[in-house]
């Protein structure tokens, strides 16, 4: 029997959901830099967007603790319902269930706060009881201490789960360049969200390709030796 595990991640195969991508839960993590948790979470989002993967979004206790989902990340998917839970393990309410059901595909990438607590328990029940696949998406959860984020991983991987990174997903879901309706707006994410990447595809596309600069500025003025 073939392994499900080593066949690629597709737009045609999987499914994205995010777990309580919400400020308080952000506030307690200490094994990623937030800002750079939260690039990576809307870069995800983004990439989703782009190859139209079936995406969720589930929250827990958003007025009574956790607060809202980050604006940037709703606005990826303004239609999307919001999943709200009492309980830190997804896989408890029954509107998630049915959520990853209807979207009629086993392999799930996960991006989620904490990665100890409510990654954890949604990624083994959903293995357990709902035999999905997991890929989780280790640079775009956190947990509140790098010990308990990289244990927690650890848990998970012994379990059966797959480790990915966000620009690991996205790249494996264009998988080849000449993919043309979506390279553009590829190479616009890269930009905008990855890093030294995008820095470097910048540099490219305007020194070597001579694209002009994706954004307008005013005159550049000559330089002018100060009189000593």
């Amino acid at each position: 029997m073939t392994n499900p595990k080593l066949e690629l991640l597709t737009p045609d195969n999987c499914q994205v959901i995010f777990i309580d991508q919400q400020p308080q839960m952000a506030f307690g993590v200490q094994s990623i830099d937030r800002q750079t948790l939260k690039n990576n979470v809307v870069g995800l989002a983004k990439g989703a967007k782009i190859f139209s993967i079936p995406t969720i979004i589930t929250t827990v206790e958003s007025e009574s603790f956790s607060g809202y989902s980050y604006p940037e990340l709703l606005s990826v998917f303004p239609e999307a319902p919001i999943l709200e839970r009492s309980s830190m393990n997804s896989w408890d309410d029954q509107k998630v269930r049915d959520a990853l059901k209807k979207n009629g595909r086993k392999k799930v990438v996960v991006s989620g706060l904490w990665t100890e607590v409510c990654n954890n328990t949604f990624a083994l029940s959903a293995m357990l009881e709902g035999d999905y696949e997991i890929y989780m998406v280790a640079d775009a959860s956190g947990g509140t201490s790098e010990a308990a984020h990289d244990y927690s991983m650890q848990r998970m991987i012994q379990a059966g789960v797959v480790p990915v990174t966000w620009q690991q997903v996205m790249l494996e879901w264009q998988r080849d360049w000449k993919n043309r309706d979506t390279y553009d707006a590829v190479m616009e994410l890269v930009k905008e969200h990855s890093g030294a990447y995008g820095m470097g595809v910048d540099y490219a596309y305007t020194m070597v390709h001579k694209a002009p600069q994706r954004t307008e500025h005013g005159p550049i003025l000559a330089p002018v030796a100060a009189s000593l």
